[in-house]
């Protein structure tokens, strides 16, 4: 049976995939881990995507080498198999425009928050730019049904993945940081970026234990980390923050200076949970070390914590639980 383009199964494989990322103008690029070579996939794959007439390569065995093929403004799009992990070498800067990466799960109709069988993982680096598994600065870069994951111990290396880029959209990913226990401001997630909307994502996980009064939360939000950019018009829909909880001091969103936040970044509908195994309550879900000046973080919708003292405590976190007022706190109660 022939698998190429020309065939039924080609045909309808093709058909299937543009549906499923919704038509793009630009070039769709497969990767599938080298190790699974093995597999009928793998075969079938590697002829359906063969070189176009131009010679351009549509099959790559690392993620990297396939971004490297991208066009900037030109809606590429790089489906990721979800069999063997994705692993980096260094750090992938995604400074492309308009730039999509997605998961065999959301490829395949299935949108989980976390548990995707697509994932992309950094490990121990050398090399101190490499301060996660992946930053974007590009514009309208999206991301869906992946999982996010870094094991770096590079004192450098202190999140999974870092927004710095505008307009991105990540929808069904989940970004763990299984590294860094005992260091402050560490994080999954760094949000530098302008207008970006996260829906249905996990951040974090309830399993790793923290070491000390440190804030190593899901979700930082410095300025500036990335030099020039910050949080702006940001929305948070949907998603989950976990945390097993061993000292007050942890928390699940920070802001570390007055400016972090500007214009206003709002969280709905999202869930702050500390595991039931956690061995302290936090004092706050969201707070910040400075009030905020010039911009607000809005709670809004159903969203609430689990295991915290507080939902928000800080000058500039409002919450809308029931009504708009400067947060005190909005916590569901064990019964």
């Amino acid at each position: 049976m022939s698998w190429n383009q020309n065939s039924g199964y080609g045909q309808a494989m093709l058909s299937a995939i543009h549906s499923a990322i919704g038509g793009t103008f630009g070039n769709v690029f497969v990767v599938m881990n080298s190790s699974d070579s093995d597999e009928g996939n793998y075969q079938h794959l590697q002829e359906l995507f063969p070189a176009d007439p131009d010679g351009r390569v549509k099959f790559y065995t690392s993620l990297a080498s396939a971004y490297a093929a991208t066009e900037s403004n030109n809606n590429d799009v790089i489906i990721l198999d979800g069999n063997s992990t994705h692993s980096l070498s260094g750090m992938l800067t995604v400074s492309n425009n308009r730039v999509h990466f997605i998961g065999l799960d959301y490829l395949l109709g299935i949108h989980r928050s976390y548990g995707q069988s697509s994932k992309v993982s950094i490990g121990v680096t050398t090399d101190t730019a490499d301060i996660a598994a992946v930053e974007v600065t590009g514009t309208r870069c999206s991301f869906r049904g992946i999982k996010f994951s870094s094991s770096n111990t590079l004192s450098q290396g202190k999140y999974t993945f870092v927004d710095a880029g505008e307009y991105t959209y990540i929808e069904d990913c989940e970004f763990y940081l299984s590294s860094q226990l005992t260091v402050t401001s560490a994080a999954e997630f760094v949000a530098n970026g302008d207008s970006g909307t996260y829906k249905n994502c996990t951040f974090g996980s309830n399993v790793i234990t923290l070491v000390g009064a440190i804030i190593r939360p899901c979700v930082i939000l410095t300025r500036e980390l990335v030099s020039g950019k910050v949080a702006r018009d940001v929305t948070f829909e949907k998603c989950r923050f976990w945390r097993k909880v061993t000292n007050s001091a942890n928390a699940f969103v920070w802001a570390t200076t007055a400016t972090d936040v500007e214009r206003q970044m709002e969280f709905r509908d999202c869930l702050f949970y500390a595991d039931v195994t956690s061995t302290a309550t936090a004092a706050v879900a969201v707070g910040g070390a400075s009030a905020l000046t010039v911009g607000r973080i809005v709670l809004t919708g159903s969203t609430a914590e689990v295991g915290c003292t507080a939902l928000a405590t800080q000058t500039g976190i409002w919450s809308a639980l029931p009504t708009l007022a400067a947060a005190g706190g909005s916590a569901l109660q064990a019964t």
